[in-house]
């Protein structure tokens, strides 16, 4: 069984849900490749494997999307209780965003961030556990970046990732200053695969690849404002690849697309900042909800029994 998962900001709690829901299922996992959210969102699924099982990686999961919340508490980027009444989770009306939509046009992340503060810094390392990438029951993880000046995407596999290799996996490159590695500058991943799908089909071809989406693919309507425009711009350029890879897949794998269209394609753009709790969670109910039906249809039918029957068994 090959996951793989899209980065999207905060929509990758949907991915979170769907994560859930499959783990609760009983499904095994033997290989990940995540970027950017759904970099993080592997690490901890495949720490969490290694420390308690399928329990143990729904929790560390969790702990994650809790302290990306907890973060969140003290950001001006948030909605108060009159914000609240009015538009509920919705950013796209609040005075913050309408600053930083307006600072992200008119100056770069140095000039905004010239000391690189990042707040998933301190997040990461609280959570990550290296040591647990490194041992024989974890499964193979592969998370990427974009090369800044070749624009190919670069891999990191369990042992070699680091805090820097996963803020540079999530660096988007309006809010933040790249990411320094050993001389090269990396963006985040999913502009040049969202994620890539290669290393999950080596050495051998997996049974089955999921595909857990956290960006829309389709959306109805034609964006009007500068943001908008470069939003959808964006969400388009970080799945052209993807695309082309799912078309080419071979035919002896089966493939199940778990789309997030039916939730994010009506979001404004400020919600992928938006790591209200309650916000959250919703997206995380979505996500679950996508995984379930995922699980009636013929490509995961099958597959959903023989994981019901194994963790029966155990």
């Amino acid at each position: 069984m090959a996951l793989a998962l899209q980065g999207g900001g905060m929509h990758g709690a949907f991915s979170w849900g769907a994560v859930d829901a499959l783990l609760e299922a009983g499904m095994p996992v033997d290989r990940i490749c995540g970027v950017s959210s759904g970099a993080l969102l592997g690490v901890m699924l495949a720490q969490g494997l290694v420390r308690g099982g399928r329990d143990g990686a729904r929790a560390d999961m969790r702990r994650l999307w809790q302290r990306v919340a907890q973060a969140h508490a003290l950001s001006p980027l948030r909605n108060g209780p009159i914000e609240r009444w009015l538009w509920g989770t919705d950013l796209s009306n609040n005075p913050a965003w309408f600053g930083i939509e307006a600072a992200m046009r008119m100056f770069s992340p140095a000039q905004l961030n010239p000391f690189g503060h990042n707040p998933l810094r301190p997040v990461i390392e609280e959570l990550f556990d290296p040591a647990l990438l490194a041992h024989p029951r974890a499964p193979d993880i592969t998370i990427a970046a974009t090369d800044v000046e070749s624009g190919q995407p670069v891999c990191w596999r369990n042992e070699e990732i680091t805090v820097d290799t996963l803020l540079a996996s999530c660096c988007l490159p309006f809010v933040f200053p790249a990411v320094e590695i050993k001389g090269r500058a990396y963006w985040d991943g999913a502009y040049s695969g969202n994620p890539p799908l290669g290393p999950l089909l080596t050495p051998d071809l997996p049974t089955e690849l999921v595909l857990v989406r956290a960006l829309a693919t389709r959306r109805r309507g034609t964006p009007h404002t500068p943001t908008a425009i470069l939003d959808r711009v964006n969400d388009l350029a970080c799945q052209g690849s993807l695309a082309a890879e799912i078309a080419n897949l071979p035919l002896n794998v089966a493939f199940t697309d778990i789309d997030a269209d039916a939730v994010l394609a009506s979001l404004d753009v400020s919600s992928k900042f938006n790591a209200d709790d309650a916000f959250l969670h919703g997206l995380f109910m979505a996500g679950r909800g996508a995984a379930t039906s995922a699980l009636r249809t013929s490509a995961l039918r099958q597959a959903g029994d023989v994981w019901d029957a194994a963790a029966a068994g155990e």
